[in-house]
């Protein structure tokens, strides 16, 4: 069972990375970091997904006033522990987590054309693309009808 935990200056540091195949796709832990401390003010949450006591991923999300929604920005699974489910099994707690918290009924959520795990694991989940925006499909979850 995953669980997630907040960021902090005890663990931020920790060696987590996607494999060189994804670099192109997905933020660093770096990046997730720095755009978590740029999105403070929309009540950004960046967390670790920890398998017991191992952890084997990083993500964020934050509040995107302007479109009403969450913006899911970014999750990644280490290199070490992917295509165990660990991707779909924190993407739907971090849904289940926005679904409860309820100041939106929507989530938005880019991923790069290409990556064909982010659209498979969205998609999975109950996205649907309403957009482009150059290399950049933009999905959208209507949290009032999702289930996990």
């Amino acid at each position: 069972m995953i669980h997630f935990v907040e960021i902090d200056e005890t663990n931020w540091r920790l060696p987590l990375k996607v494999s060189k195949e994804q670099e192109s796709y997905v933020a660093g832990s770096t990046a997730i970091l720095a755009r978590a401390y740029a999105y403070r003010n929309a009540r950004s949450r960046a967390f670790f997904v920890y398998d017991g006591e191992t952890p084997v991923g990083m993500g964020l999300y934050y509040d995107c006033e302007p479109l009403r929604a969450y913006d899911f920005s970014q999750l990644f699974i280490d290199e070490h522990f992917q295509g165990k489910g660990y991707g779909r099994e924190a993407a739907r707690l971090v849904l289940d987590y926005m679904k409860k918290d309820g100041k939106y009924d929507k989530v938005i959520q880019c991923y790069i054309q290409g990556n064909e795990a982010a659209k498979n694991l969205y998609e999975s989940c109950g996205f649907v693309e309403i957009g482009r925006d150059e290399d950049e499909i933009i999905l959208e979850l209507d949290l009032r009808t999702y289930r996990n």
